[in-house]
């Protein structure tokens, strides 16, 4: 397309750097006015519609950089999370989201970056490097290191990245296990209040190992990270992690 089309590439060139400029300005900014009138809204109607209700408020007032991971079951898990934390979380979203004209200018205006699930080394270095910049910056990244809901409700196999970026920056992790959100379905639970329980577990480090991670040690880190938030989650719910590791390979 560069050769037979070049206005057409440099359109999507110019194109994917104004968004990339705008994720860092908004993720680089602190909460806006509209951000915290959106928040004390949905908080509102959470309050309405929802029994819901946060444990280990305790472990919420950890401050600097730091990496959210949990458990992911419905689409409203990072609105949830979102009105649940005293800080503004800067989620990982999955690319296809940004497909939607109307969800991605919802995801750009909360900071939410993209990463490609199937991506190529350089998309996913890019995703490291944008994940690296937020806890640079200070901030709250947000990941469900499943990479995708689960249908089922039970926690599946977890995704390396999370370990790796957590691994890399040497930083907390803040686990989380969302309970609850497997009821929200259809309209009727807008009149029958579901339960809704976010327990927050407390931070804690995965151990540091120098160099480059083999696959083995990619996967020690991501178990250890992903029993952290299935203790956190009923035993209905742990999934591969019920009795604490992992059946995979």
């Amino acid at each position: 397309l560069r050769g037979v089309y070049p206005e057409v590439s440099l359109r999507a060139q110019n194109d994917r750097k104004r968004r990339g400029s705008e994720w860092r300005r908004r993720s680089n900014k602190s909460v806006t006015l509209s951000q915290k009138l959106v928040l004390a809204i949905i908080r509102l109607l959470c309050k309405i519609f929802l029994s819901w209700e946060v444990k280990g408020k305790e472990n919420l007032s950890l401050s600097g950089p730091f990496i959210v991971t949990a458990n992911h079951v419905h689409l409203l898990d990072p609105i949830l999370l979102a009105v649940s934390f005293p800080r503004w979380i800067n989620f990982m979203g999955k690319e296809e989201l940004f497909r939607s004209p109307f969800l991605r200018l919802i995801i750009r205006w909360s900071g939410t970056f993209s990463a490609h699930r199937q991506g190529t080394i350089k998309e996913k270095q890019k995703v490291l490097r944008q994940a690296k910049d937020i806890l640079d910056r200070g901030l709250i990244l947000g990941m469900f290191p499943e990479g995708s809901r689960s249908r089922d409700g039970k926690l599946r196999m977890g995704k390396p990245g999370s370990a790796v970026i957590a691994s890399q920056s040497s930083i907390f992790i803040l686990p989380v296990g969302i309970v609850g959100t497997d009821k929200i379905k259809g309209m009727s639970w807008l009149w029958k209040r579901p339960s809704i329980v976010i327990n927050v577990g407390e931070p804690f480090k995965l151990p540091p190992i120098g160099g480059k991670l083999n696959r083995s040690q990619r996967k020690s880190l991501t178990d250890l990270m992903m029993r952290r938030i299935a203790i956190l989650l009923p035993p209905e719910s742990r999934g591969v992690y019920l009795n604490n590791k992992a059946n995979g390979n």
